[in-house]
């Protein structure tokens, strides 16, 4: 079965998450970090884990405005679509996931400031994880 990768934009780095071969579960994977290198090492993930639809979260204002965040996940969107034509590339509401993240952490745990290196994953995680269970709503 094929897989599905989640990416939680952020502008330093990307929280990854890939699902299990039955496409029903998320994992968390390292962040990769937003630079000129992350187009080629996002594509060594999908060919590796044999991603074949990448989920990008787009972050909105409770409200559901836009935000430079939100801007930035689009550009970031536009930039995997083009990279990876062969690849299906959709975006996911990914609100108060971050929040969500937090909370499960700390609950795992992890003290606040050692959250900073997992954070980013666990928050792709979430949205990869709610993006799988809307798939299997009847």
């Amino acid at each position: 079965m094929p897989r599905l990768l989640g990416l939680d934009p952020g502008a330093v780095r990307c929280g990854v998450a890939v699902t299990d071969s039955a496409a029903s579960m998320a994992f968390p994977r390292a962040a990769l970090k937003n630079d000129a290198s992350f187009l080629a090492l996002l594509g060594a993930l999908v060919e590796e884990a044999g991603v074949t639809t990448i989920v990008v979260g787009r972050p909105v204002a409770l409200s559901g405005n836009e935000t430079s965040s939100t801007l930035h996940a689009d550009a970031l969107f536009a930039a995997i679509v083009d990279a990876f034509p062969q690849t299906n590339v959709v975006q996911w509401d990914e609100r108060l996931t971050t929040f969500e993240a937090q909370r499960s952490l700390l609950q795992a745990g992890v003290r606040a400031k050692d959250q900073r290196e997992h954070l980013d994953s666990a928050a792709a995680v979430i949205m990869l994880q709610n993006y799988v269970d809307g798939l299997h709503v009847d």
